[in-house]
């Protein structure tokens, strides 16, 4: 039986707010919830950037005291210092995203490119977990701009689907000396700019698609969006203050292997 369209949309809402912030990658559950559910046209294309949108701005409003701090202080050198290490960060992956956004779209935006993305990425996870790091950041506001650039390069590897940007950035930062929770936070703190240019670009590239008729899909995506990255930021963070990040990475290979085998038969 087909499911109301409000129901698939909240379905994906739920699904973009539970995985955007987490390293399993939200665009590549969004292609496969997606492709399950019958929506994979360019209306759906349109309706993931508003729902994303509704993401990104839950995790602004969980740390809108800290983004105050930023803007009301930008006359100091400590709040410049962390602007300016965050456009470090943002970077590298906004300039190849933007050379390259075209292809990647066209030739990597499929079940089975994620799934494969998906299960690569967690054996990496396993890999940087057994690592004999040592811990030289504890508080994401003693990033210097080198580490900054490290992270940046990082996050290049997540405008692949299904590699997770969360993902990308977080392994990164401990890859870069920081502790699970500073890197955790700058990567919800990095999430920021680089998804907001990101949906600008799309709703500039797609607002000819926008119709009065789609408001209730949209807005009831946005909303249950919204509220799931509310909860799962704060719930994530209490998390990876006392666990490894071992079982999204087992996680992202039993779900990929999962849907090879469902897509390949």
């Amino acid at each position: 039986m087909e499911l109301p369209l409000l129901i698939k949309a909240l379905i994906l809402g739920v699904v973009e707010g539970l995985t955007e912030f987490l390293p399993v990658s939200s665009t590549g559950h969004l292609i496969i919830v997606g492709n399950l559910l019958g929506l994979n046209d360019d209306k759906s294309k349109v309706f993931e950037i508003v729902i994303q949108l509704g993401a990104i701005l839950g995790v602004v409003w969980d740390y809108r005291a800290r983004v105050g701090r930023l803007i009301t202080g930008l006359n100091t050198r400590h709040e410049q210092n962390f602007l300016l290490n965050l456009f470090i960060a943002f970077l590298p992956a906004a300039v190849v995203g933007f050379l390259l956004h075209q292809q990647i779209k066209t030739y990597l935006f499929n079940p089975v490119t994620v799934a494969g993305a998906l299960i690569v990425g967690g054996f990496v996870i396993l890999w940087i977990e057994r690592l004999p790091l040592r811990v030289r950041i504890t508080s994401m506001e003693d990033l210097g701009p080198r580490d900054a650039f490290k992270i940046g390069i990082a996050q290049t590897f997540s405008l692949f689907p299904g590699v997770s940007r969360a993902g990308a950035t977080i392994m990164g930062g401990l890859l870069a000396g920081m502790s699970r929770t500073a890197a955790t936070e700058f990567s919800f703190l990095l999430a920021m700019p680089i998804m907001f240019a990101a949906t600008l670009f799309e709703l500039l590239n797609n607002h000819a698609l926008f119709e009065a008729a789609d408001f209730p899909v949209f807005a009831t995506g946005f909303l249950t969006s919204f509220v799931s990255a509310l909860i799962v930021v704060k719930l994530f963070l209490r998390y990876v203050s006392n666990h490894n990040f071992t079982l999204f990475a087992i996680y992202r290979i039993i779900f990929g292997v999962l849907v090879l085998a469902y897509f390949w038969s």
